[in-house]
């Protein structure tokens, strides 16, 4: 009877590895949805009309976002005031 239990166990532990294998981290649910948000990459700007440019301050955005890291990313983290060591958390 144990010997049996094992033999099962080890087929279902050999059946999972070989679905691990053959689809790596996803499921197949995960791959339908990669490959369904590709082809609509690729078909849906050929089906669309061109749309007009954004406005200028919606361009600037991420650049003002990028430049707010970049200040954030120099800017030292310890300060001194006096005798006083101040951390930014």
């Amino acid at each position: 009877m144990i010997r049996v239990l094992a033999t099962i166990t080890r087929s279902e532990e050999s059946n999972n590895w070989t679905m691990e294998k053959r689809f790596g981290p996803f499921g197949i649910g995960g791959w339908l949805l990669l490959v369904v948000v590709a082809a609509s990459m690729v078909v849906l700007p050929l089906m669309l009309p061109p749309l007009p440019p954004p406005p200028l301050m919606l361009l600037l955005f991420p650049v003002g976002i990028m430049a707010a890291l970049m200040f954030l990313a120099f800017s030292p983290a310890e300060a001194v005031v006096g005798n006083v060591v101040v951390h930014s958390v």
